[in-house]
């Protein structure tokens, strides 16, 4: 149960990346998000879809393994490696903010999903 909490979580986080970085990064809320200036958005719009895309990949494969339930868990401990791994890069080369959100849940996660908690 614990581990399905912390997948589902790391889904959402990812969901939520997904909506700031295609949906709403010129708006108030990706740009306060991301610490933007407008101009900057502007220009990086296209570039920062194409990443918000592959943030619902990401979710994808999480919920994808969620639904198969125990038959899922190589899909599970995938995607959570990714994530994981996406965010250690991300910290180290973009803000040190991915780190928290993005890298330690999905560590959290991994360590459950191994722990079969």
């Amino acid at each position: 149960m614990i581990t399905t909490l912390l997948i589902g979580l790391v889904a959402l986080i990812h969901i939520y990346i997904l909506i700031l970085e295609m949906f709403l990064w010129q708006k108030p809320a990706g740009l306060k998000a991301f610490g933007l200036k407008k101009e900057f958005a502007a220009q990086t719009a296209t570039l920062a879809a194409n990443q918000g895309l592959y943030n619902g990949f990401l979710a994808a494969g999480l919920i994808y393994g969620l639904i198969e339930g125990a038959q899922g868990h190589d899909f599970k401990l995938f995607f959570l490696i990714c994530v994981l791994i996406a965010g250690l890069y991300g910290a180290a080369t973009a803000s040190r903010k991915i780190l928290f959100v993005q890298a330690l849940p999905a560590a959290l996660a991994l360590i459950a999903l191994g722990l079969n908690l």
